[in-house]
């Protein structure tokens, strides 16, 4: 078991055994959970960079393509339909 201080600014020094294990260097970026009786640090981590070639194959649409007045109606009828539910 590691211990820390917080300083008067709020910052705590994580100890260097611990940065090693998790491979955490200098400008890592850290999520800050609450977890009720204490807090938990977990790193961030980016979304991978990918490509529109990469995720186009999860938009395919099975059916015949809509047209601009198909597509412009279902938006009418989406607002209509938002519009209804405030009154």
């Amino acid at each position: 078991m590691e211990t820390t201080r917080l300083s008067s600014e709020g910052q705590v020094i994580i100890p260097k055994i611990l940065r090693s294990i998790h491979g955490w260097e200098a400008g890592q970026e850290l999520i800050v959970i609450d977890t009720g009786d204490g807090i938990l640090l977990k790193p961030k981590k980016p979304f991978p960079e990918t490509t529109l070639q990469n995720v186009a194959g999860c938009l395919k649409y099975q059916d015949k393509p809509k047209s601009l007045g198909e597509m412009e109606d279902a938006i009418r009828q989406g607002i209509a339909a938002q519009w209804r539910g405030f009154s």
